[in-house]
């Protein structure tokens, strides 16, 4: 089958090269390079680099609406395009233009979760599982019937990172599945139970200790790696990237032992979190009891 690949980050590469394992990719369409690192030069993508490694034709467009980009999309003949995190709107002669359309590989269990950031929000909401899906696409925001989809349970110590890759291979597993199964029947998503996965905003990075335990556990395992939930610790800002909730009781931001923190919580026992995992600033990630060595934390933090 000749297949158009679309993406862009990490999260997007498992299903590339497993694509690329059993079917032509005729193209890779991908973000254009980035100013990163010291330096700011120019960084490819992660798919970008992965497709480079299989000797695929990469393309880093900045818009797809041009009359002459979509023709030479046309002209690949592809039976069908997989797009993952590719980070620009496909218009419709592109969705039309592919034998068999266009299918997402989608990080949540549709109508849940469509939009930016679907697993950052299934962890801070505290959802018991999620699963990745593969949707044709439409012009809709991620509204497109569903193909296939496979759950998983999230961890209570899940971080984002963590589900992220196991929905990227997931996703890579699946869409292969479908792939060689095409055409198959598409079921239209449920009307009820939609929820949008709004793009995290770093606004929402600030940890606030006067709510309850299980809110913050929840921030700071769905903010890590990126953008990182962040307290002040004696005026240097310090990422959480890894807790729990603990047992403990006292005034919100209260250092009751070690890194355990009191949180604002009412009646629950369960009232405190435990920083498992911390990076401060211009230092690597750090476990919290090798970060404490020789770092004393104050009583209380805001």
């Amino acid at each position: 089958m000749r297949v158009i690949f679309m993406g862009t980050p990490e999260f997007s590469v498992p299903a590339l090269r497993a694509i690329a394992a059993r079917h032509e990719v005729v193209a890779v369409y991908s973000q254009p390079p980035r100013a990163a690192g010291r330096g700011q030069k120019p960084r490819p993508s992660a798919v970008h680099r992965a497709a480079e490694e299989l000797g695929i034709e990469v393309r880093t467009l900045l818009r797809l609406r041009d009359a002459a980009d979509q023709a030479d999309f046309a002209a690949l003949r592809a039976d069908v395009a997989v797009v993952v995190a590719y980070g620009l709107i496909l218009p419709q002669p592109v969705l039309d233009s592919p034998r068999l359309g266009c299918l997402n590989i989608h990080a949540s269990l549709l109508p849940r979760w469509r939009g930016a950031a679907p697993i950052h929000r299934a962890v801070m909401a505290g959802d018991a599982e999620t699963g990745v899906a593969i949707m044709q696409m439409e012009a809709g925001l991620d509204t497109g019937p569903v193909l296939a989809e496979a759950r998983t349970v999230i961890g209570a110590e899940e971080t984002t990172a963590d589900l992220h890759d196991r929905l990227a291979a997931m996703g890579a597993d699946l869409v292969v599945d479908v792939l060689d199964r095409l055409p198959l029947p598409a079921v239209p998503q449920a009307a009820e139970g939609v929820t949008y996965a709004a793009k995290i905003d770093k606004a929402e990075a600030r940890v606030d200790w006067t709510r309850p335990a299980a809110e913050v556990d929840r921030l700071i395992r769905g903010l890590s790696p990126f953008p990182g939930a962040w307290c002040e610790i004696a005026g240097e800002r310090v990422k959480l990237l890894r807790s729990r909730v603990v047992a403990g009781q006292g005034a919100p931001g209260e250092v009751l032992e070690g890194f355990t923190i009191a949180c604002g919580t009412g009646t629950d026992e369960l009232g405190a979190v435990e920083v498992l995992e911390a990076q401060r600033s211009g230092k690597r990630p750090m476990s919290a009891r090798e970060l404490l060595r020789g770092w004393e934390l104050p009583t209380r933090l805001d």
